[in-house]
């Protein structure tokens, strides 16, 4: 993404323009992962040293905020930033953590009368299971060396 791009976006949603946003939108637009704020920060500080932990989780917020950015909470796990671009779901992996885009569908939304008063913004899905990586079956990887799945310990003991 080009800094006058960038410098649109920002200000169409009434920020301003500073060179710690424009790090950590360039980064965030040339990443196709999903960085947590950690590796945000770690490389945004590579580019230009002069810039805080807390001002690059500060602008984070305000970057969500403003509906330039989507954190994408990961249970148990740090928060994961993606830059929107086009409209997509996410999948995330229960044992490593992947976070995967998935190809935008409609997702219905509730009937007004079980709303009560909210009024819904966005509704968007987050799938959980097993990646393909830790899914598993032939060539996949993720089995444990007994070739078993490694179930979460309760369940593995219920079965």
């Amino acid at each position: 993404m080009e800094s006058e791009s960038i410098r649109r976006s920002l200000e169409s949603r009434g920020l301003r323009f500073t060179p710690q946003r424009h790090c950590v939108m360039a980064f965030l637009a040339e990443n196709s992962g999903h960085p947590t704020a950690a590796e945000i920060f770690e490389a945004v500080n590579r580019v230009d040293p002069r810039s805080s932990r807390a001002t690059t989780y500060n602008n984070l917020r305000d970057l969500v905020e403003a509906g330039l950015v989507r954190e994408v909470a990961v249970e148990g796990r740090a928060a994961r930033y993606d830059a929107k671009g086009l409209r997509h779901h996410h999948f995330i992996c229960d044992r490593c953590g992947a976070v995967e885009d998935l190809e935008w569908y409609e997702v219905p939304q509730p009937e007004a009368a079980s709303l009560g008063k909210r009024q819904i913004r966005e509704c968007e899905l987050i799938a959980r299971g097993l990646c393909t990586k830790c899914a598993p079956g032939e060539n996949r990887g993720g089995a444990d060396s007994d070739g078993s799945v490694g179930l979460p310990g309760d369940l593995a003991t219920f079965l």
